[in-house]
């Protein structure tokens, strides 16, 4: 009897050995105090009865339309960005139809306190006959106002005289760097363009909205333009230390699920760091479908379309990335689709200005040109809870979530967060290996029930969570109907 019983133990003891995994310090990611969204897979090891959900932004409705002389039918290849308490937004003005880089393009500037309303300053920079003020900051120069695209440069150290950077360019003149003190006047930062068309490895490129920006995952500038290989439109990546001087461009590729996500033409890719995690790139691409026809002939001439700008469609797409050469397409479906009505069903409408930015204390907005080659040509803004991307959803049934082994610094964990009445998220802290911590149990686990941007998660003995820093743990969400849609941990 007691030589079976120790031999019961001993098997025990075997299988339990077998079946706890072997973490090493190469499994687990040091997540730091960085918030992490549910966007991808990257963080994820099980989910059970939990699925990732993309959640489409709310309509908005106009945000400016594009009614000056001077801009026109044919406006396009926006930018929103946010410098402290002002929005500024950037965008081509094109009234008629014209080959790419035409001397006829300029790009002009409108202004904003919240992001919602509005308006276009009377600029003395480029008079007009007959406007001697309005809102243009960059004409007269061809073919850099085909595609002109700023950013504020958020690299430490930047000079004030070069606080705001830009690049524009056709395949004619390859892309050509701009900087400006005031992001209103601008000026050639040399006259030979950092990405010559000789360096890009491909028939055709830039002809669409290439753009830069300081990474603070890589430590480098990154741009990011529009190449064409095998007649499809793909992107292709640069980086460089000094905005100047930049790397051979390596073609991004797309995965999902851990495989291959389809090769579809993205026409923009309006790839940014995300502002509340700047080491995830968040991509709201245009994607372009040719010879997709909606509208008839006559369907066309009642919205007074430009001719031939009917036989594409086009909606907006959601990508991320972490750096390296390939994008996340975790959703294949489309992020914002086009609206009810002919109006949103023609050529080249839909696309996404490039950056999303916070327009209220839980809302931040992703804005898109809509209404193309159409008198009633418009910007559109669509609003989203700030992180709500995507999210870690399950039913009433009730599911989990279970993190890789992660290392964290802080003393609490907070999370962004909506249930339904009856549903509730419960988290334990699990070691490496998958064995509750003690204090940390989902026993011990407060029910966190509401809907909130930043609640603190507790246990029984409180919410400091500091003698765990540091240390390899894996993340435990029970979730009952109800969405997760980021995590925090908090110095």
């Amino acid at each position: 009897m007691r030589i079976t019983t120790l031999f019961s133990k001993l098997l025990a003891i075997s299988l339990a050995t077998v079946t706890v995994p072997f973490v090493t310090a190469d499994d687990v990611i040091d997540i730091g105090s960085r918030r992490e969204l549910f966007v991808d897979h990257f963080l994820i090891d099980k989910l059970d009865n939990v699925q990732l959900t993309l959640n489409r932004p709310r309509d908005e409705g106009v945000a400016l339309e594009f009614d000056k002389p001077w801009e026109g039918l044919f406006c396009g290849y926006c930018t929103v960005i946010k410098d402290a308490d002002l929005y500024r937004l950037y965008y081509r003005g094109r009234p008629s139809v014209g080959a790419d880089g035409s001397p006829e393009e300029v790009y002009c500037y409108a202004e904003s306190k919240d992001g919602v309303k509005w308006t276009k300053p009377e600029l003395d920079l480029f008079p007009l006959e007959g406007h001697p003020k309005n809102n243009i900051i960059l004409a007269n120069a061809a073919p850099i106002t085909h595609n002109f695209s700023p950013i504020l440069d958020t690299r430490p150290g930047v000079s004030a005289e070069q606080r705001y950077k830009a690049i524009g360019g056709t395949m004619n003149s390859g892309l050509i760097a701009l900087v400006s003190a005031d992001g209103l006047r601008w000026e050639k930062l040399q006259e030979e363009p950092v990405i010559p068309v000789k360096m890009v490895p491909y028939k055709y490129m830039f002809d669409s909205q290439n753009l830069a920006f300081w990474s603070v995952l890589e430590n480098k500038y990154v741009c990011f333009f529009r190449v064409f290989k095998d007649g499809i439109r793909r992107i292709a990546k640069s980086t460089s230390d000094d905005f100047l001087n930049w790397s051979a461009p390596v073609l991004m590729e797309y995965r999902h699920h851990g495989g291959e996500a389809p090769i579809e033409h993205l026409y923009t890719n309006q790839t940014h760091p995300y502002f509340r995690a700047p080491h995830l790139y968040v991509a709201v691409a245009a994607r372009f479908m040719p010879n997709r026809q909606v509208l008839t002939d006559k369907q066309a001439t009642a919205i007074n379309v430009s001719p031939k700008y009917f036989k594409d469609t086009s909606d907006a797409v959601l990508m991320t990335s972490r750096g390296g050469s390939f994008y996340d397409r975790t959703f294949l479906s489309g992020f914002v689709r086009p609206g009810i009505g002919a109006r949103n069903w023609v050529s080249r409408t839909n696309y996404p200005a490039l950056n999303i930015v916070q327009t209220g204390p839980t809302e931040m907005s992703v804005y898109l040109n809509q209404d193309y080659a159409q008198p009633t040509s418009h910007l559109h803004r669509y609003s989203m809870r700030l992180d709500g991307f995507a999210s870690a959803k399950a039913t009433y049934a009730g599911g989990e979530l279970v993190t890789k082994p992660v290392t964290f610094t802080g003393n609490e964990l907070t999370i962004n967060f909506g249930t339904s009445a009856a549903g509730s998220i419960r988290l334990e802290i699990q070691d490496a290996a998958g064995n509750p911590l003690p204090g940390f149990s989902l026993a011990e686990a407060t029910e966190q029930i509401g809907n909130e941007i930043a609640r603190t998660v507790t246990w029984k003995q409180g919410g400091n969570v500091s003698s765990l820093a540091g240390k390899a743990v894996r993340l435990r969400f029970v979730i009952k109907d109800a969405d997760l849609y980021s995590f925090k941990f908090n110095e």
